[in-house]
């Protein structure tokens, strides 16, 4: 079971790279089913691991490159597909969050201190991932439902979800920053408590 768990975000960080072809390509259902699957896998390999008890440092290690890759990789490729500023701030400031926070746990690990999570009544941080997520499937959905708008096309349905995927995803977006900024917050403060006790 550790393997699977193992091989779940080995595939998460392939799955980051294979995006970047298919999106060139314009294979946008190709692109979508692939980020949900490579998606899903962040969930059950976490999930299979606290239930199998298999966890380890390299099975947490490969889980949080996986995680990174995909949110980083496919935000510059919307930014590039999507040049527009209120899709270009979030995601520079979003990716400034996750070199801050590396810089600040690089830091400690030369004090040979390490960085957990803050502590709080809800996750910030996975929620924050949560909504990355949620908002990067949303673009990817819209441009792949958008890939089969014909002249002819005669279905409200699909014109409608067109129409308002958009504006959904740009708010999953920015609110994804907002749980950033505030994830960012608490680490730091960790962070702050951590360098009081560095001799």
């Amino acid at each position: 079971m550790k393997a699977f768990v193992n091989f779940l975000s080995i595939f998460r960080i392939l799955a980051a790279f294979a995006l970047i072809p298919t999106i060139m390509f314009q294979m946008y259902w190709l692109t979508f089913i692939l980020y949900f699957l490579a998606a899903a896998s962040d969930f059950f390999d976490g999930w299979l691991a606290r239930k199998y008890k298999v966890t380890s440092k390299v099975g947490g290690v490969l889980d949080h490159i996986g995680d990174k890759l995909l949110v980083v990789n496919t935000l510059i490729l919307l930014t590039i597909m999507m040049p527009v500023w209120f899709i270009i701030i979030p995601v520079i400031l979003m990716i400034a969050r996750e070199l801050y926070i590396s810089g600040l746990r690089e830091f400690l690990g030369t004090q040979k201190v390490e960085m957990p999570v803050p502590k709080s009544r809800f996750s910030m941080g996975k929620i924050k991932t949560l909504l990355q997520m949620k908002a990067i499937g949303t673009f990817l959905l819209m441009f792949a439902m958008g890939s089969m708008i014909t002249p002819d096309m005669t279905s409200k349905v699909l014109m409608y979800a067109i129409y308002y995927l958009p504006f959904i995803a740009v708010g999953l977006l920015w609110l994804s920053l907002l749980a950033s900024i505030w994830s960012a917050t608490e680490y730091t403060f960790t962070f702050v408590e951590k360098l009081k006790k560095i001799k």
